[in-house]
């Protein structure tokens, strides 16, 4: 596999200017049962260094894991296990500045308040999960050369009792989703035809998803909002994760990004900004990953006068020593920006393959929903 394992950053296809504010996404990360935590970013490293600002998902808690297995670190997910907290030096090793925490592993709440204090003594912010429903809808602000970027997380895959933060009680920051089923149009003709299903955001925790949107638009230079939802292993983006992606661009997002299906899918661009439904998965320990849904990408945007000057991809894949990597996107990362293009194509969004990296085309908007 033609890879980038040099210890210096990747060579973008446009560079930062002076001035310019870099801003590398990760999609869903776990770090574990390293002795060398920063060992999973060995071939990365430079490259995320190299970024003014990181973020990504931390998928799952920084929480020491159980040792008897009949008291599980998460009871209805199977063979599942947390991080040990020492793995948040991967995180700051590569130079995390902030990461996205909602998700259907950040449970059970202690495990969500244990996680927020490691990364608090490490030095690193977060947002999605907190010790009441305010603290876990609250931002992670970064500034970095003279830009704020402001990051928001939510979960639409959760446990339905005991995960979500209360006004009073610890957990994450969701959007919940109500599910329907609509007969078939040849069921009455054809037995077993199977359902249409209809997935459809809960209006009030949608709309407390806008609210924090338009409050943190005041705030920041730049806003990222990163959603855990869709299904997964699917490439298919379903009804809900279209309302809530352009719900959040509505209110004042410049870019969304999903993660939890674990594969890639396409990129939606509404109203002139970008909504990436999954980025797949970055670097991942967890071993009933091993061995599957290997590929992932990186995103990179460019600020330039509080907007976004550029926005590209680079395709990752973890190897057979399970180390993520860059790959050529013009040599054996072609595939997967093919992928990206085609999964792409059906929004309208344009992919253009580069000699460095992959560029999604940014229509300019003119006021009308796209």
């Amino acid at each position: 596999m033609a890879e980038h394992a040099g210890t210096g950053p990747w060579q973008w296809q446009r560079p930062a200017q002076a001035g310019d504010t870099s801003i590398i996404l990760l999609g869903d990360t776990n770090i574990q049962d390293r002795a060398e935590p920063a060992s999973a970013f060995a071939h990365v490293l430079g490259t995320l260094q190299d970024a003014d600002v990181l973020f990504g998902q931390l998928e799952g808690p920084l929480s020491p894991p159980s040792q008897d297995p009949n008291t599980p670190d998460i009871a209805h997910k199977d063979r599942w296990r947390h991080s040990d907290p020492r793995m948040v030096e991967a995180l700051v090793v590569a130079g995390f500045d902030a990461v996205a925490c909602a998700s259907n592993v950040c449970f059970p709440p202690a495990a969500a308040l244990n996680s927020i204090a490691t990364l608090d003594e490490a030095g690193i912010k977060h947002c999605g999960a907190g010790a009441t429903i305010d603290t876990a809808r609250a931002p992670a602000i970064v500034q970095a050369d003279g830009a704020t970027i402001g990051f928001l997380s939510y979960t639409s895959v959760f446990w339905p009792v005991g995960h979500a933060a209360g006004p009073t009680t610890p957990g994450c920051a969701t959007i919940k989703v109500h599910t329907g089923y609509q007969p078939d149009r040849r069921a009455l003709e054809m037995p077993a035809a199977p359902p249409i299903i209809l997935t459809v955001p809960d209006p009030g925790e949608l709309a407390a998803m806008e609210a924090d949107v338009r409050d943190l638009r005041r705030q920041a230079d730049i806003v990222i909002v990163s959603c855990h939802w869709g299904v997964s292993s699917s490439v298919e983006v379903v009804d809900y994760q279209r309302v809530v992606g352009r719900a959040a661009i509505e209110a004042g997002a410049d870019l969304v990004f999903g993660h939890h299906p674990h594969v890639i899918q396409g990129v939606e661009c509404h109203q002139g900004k970008p909504v990436f439904y999954s980025l797949g998965n970055f670097a991942f320990d967890w071993p009933k990953m091993a061995g599957r849904n290997l590929d992932g990408l990186m995103v990179r945007l460019l600020v330039r006068d509080r907007q976004i000057a550029d926005l590209a991809v680079l395709p990752v894949r973890r190897d057979a020593d399970n180390l993520i990597a860059i790959l050529d996107p013009a040599g054996d990362g072609r595939a997967i920006v093919d992928s990206l293009a085609a999964r792409s194509a059906p929004f309208g969004t344009e992919v253009i393959a580069r000699d460095r990296d992959a560029a999604v085309v940014l229509p300019q908007h003119t006021g009308a929903s796209a």
